[in-house]
């Protein structure tokens, strides 16, 4: 095979029937109850009045089958298919995005090599404009994209392929979004975003950024389009409102601290024991446009900085190349009384 060479089908199993989620859900176990309520939490998370949408969002996963997926890794660490694998037991969201969903997926599949192959290439043409193109890592392109190549070929040719017949591209972590660490200063594969990569191909792109992005972003976008046919708005660089239309400040629980001049200054002091607003030990969430401080990790377990550590600011476009130095003390550029995000984010 060349670098040249198309997708190619191979022998492979035939795509997977479209199942419905209720149906897969019953089969694990997972009730209407369940699911209901879990309907209503999309709901919050799309920032949708639970009333009616939480009923649209049901009756939707009673009778829609599943979008087919097809996920692609370039120049990535895999952090964000990692968190599809973070559960012991099947839940709603890894039913949207696990298994049922995923059609390809490198580090999941069992198949390898031709199979595998065979398996994108039936997924593209059984449906062709219907599936759902998942790109997680940035695009090489310097040397003809040779330092990013999968079975021979590129993976900017593989990704251009794909996307060209897909009915949108959701490009995952800030790698895939914003070039991320392969883009950062020193680099030398040529790295570019995925909107980049794909520039003029037309297709829907939706940007998804964060390191990693958290998962029930994606299952929340998939289940938008699922239940109401249109993606979710998005801003100028493609991100949609819902996640990343205001700043973590905005949210955060230390901001009462924050607003009466209460910082930490030194990792384990009195005031980081107590909670204070950790800005000035390098905290990026003034100037970082993200929805971690609602959606939370972990199952809804946390986000960094309810654990005492600063946001590093990886879903901003600066990740990695435009980082200031995220853990020594910056005393305040304004009297603490008077200081606001907005000057503060002025000053960055």
């Amino acid at each position: 095979m060349t670098t040249s060479d198309p997708v190619t089908p191979a022998p492979a199993p035939p795509a997977r029937p479209r199942e419905p989620i209720a149906v897969a859900a019953a089969r694990h176990g997972i009730d209407r109850r369940t699911l209901l309520r879990w309907s209503a939490g999309m709901a919050g998370v799309l920032a949708l009045p639970a009333i009616p949408f939480a009923d649209r969002i049901a009756y939707a996963l009673d009778t829609e089958p599943r979008l087919p997926v097809l996920w692609l890794n370039g120049q990535d660490c895999n952090g964000d298919i990692e968190g599809l694998l973070r559960a012991s037991q099947p839940t709603p969201s890894q039913l949207i995005l696990d298994y049922l969903s995923l059609d390809y997926a490198e580090l999941l599949m069992a198949a390898s090599g031709d199979t595998a192959q065979g398996r994108l290439a039936a997924t593209m043409d059984s449906y062709a404009g219907q599936y759902v193109v998942v790109v997680e890592g940035s695009i090489a392109t310097a040397a003809n994209g040779v330092h990013c190549c999968i079975g021979g070929r590129s993976f900017a040719d593989i990704v251009r392929e794909v996307s060209a017949g897909a009915l949108a591209v959701i490009a995952v972590g800030s790698c895939a979004a914003d070039g991320g660490l392969p883009l950062a200063a020193g680099g030398v594969t040529g790295a570019v975003s995925v909107s980049t990569a794909l520039s003029g191909l037309g297709t829907t792109i939706i940007n998804l950024p964060g390191c990693p992005m958290n998962i029930e972003n994606l299952t929340a976008t998939l289940v938008q389009y699922i239940t109401l046919g249109t993606w979710p708005e998005t801003d100028n660089a493609g991100k949609p409102t819902f996640a990343y239309g205001s700043r973590v400040h905005q949210r955060c629980p230390r901001l009462p601290f924050f607003r009466a001049g209460q910082y930490v200054r030194t990792w384990g002091d009195a005031g980081h024991q107590a909670g204070w607003c950790l800005r000035y030990v390098g905290c990026q969430g003034p100037r970082t446009y993200a929805n971690c401080q609602t959606a939370l990790f972990n199952g809804g377990t946390s986000f960094p900085v309810n654990a005492g550590a600063p946001c590093l600011g990886c879903a901003s476009s600066t990740f990695w190349s435009g980082l200031d130095d995220s853990f020594s003390w910056t005393p305040p550029a304004t009297s603490l009384s008077q200081a606001t995000a907005d000057t503060l984010t002025a000053s960055l």
